[in-house]
């Protein structure tokens, strides 16, 4: 199979919002109004956690199909902590980014724990969220001035 390629584009509503689009969908970028924003969608790291369970959502099933068992149904719990001393400018102490992320699967399925552990084992290897998530990926950033014609 050849390589995929995603891309979203967007622009800022406000200091706090960001609409992006991507295929024919829309998504609003926020934040809570504690950190400045009008509180209208989740903000930037939770659509992190957000992509991680969905994409452990889609590759869990792909697997369990490949394994021979079914998934009724996936709950699926992520959280983590960032400490926002970088973000504010306060200090340089400790990373910008999560400290650690914490996620927790609950499948309904009649999978034995044995048939599970395999599962999780290979659904973690092939996630490409959660491969981006605890690798290196290079982020090549760049920035345009818009002239004035």
């Amino acid at each position: 199979m050849s390589e995929l390629t995603f891309s979203v584009q967007g622009e800022s509503a406000s200091e706090a919002k960001f609409i992006a689009k991507t295929r024919q969908f829309r998504l609003v970028v926020d934040e809570p109004e504690t950190l400045g924003g009008t509180d209208e969608n989740a903000n930037p790291v939770e659509y992190i956690l957000a992509g991680l369970a969905g994409c452990i959502n889609v590759v869990g099933h792909l697997v369990a199909k490949e394994l021979g068992f079914s998934i009724k149904k996936l709950h699926v719990e992520v959280s983590g902590n960032i400490n926002p001393d970088r973000l504010f400018g306060v200090s340089n102490d400790e990373r910008a980014g999560f400290k650690a992320i914490d996620l927790k699967l609950i499948p309904e399925t009649d999978a034995s724990i044995e048939t599970l552990a395999k599962w999780l084992r290979i659904v973690q290897d092939r996630c490409p969220v959660k491969d981006n998530l605890t690798n290196s990926t290079p982020v090549k950033v760049s920035v345009e001035k818009q002239y004035a014609v």
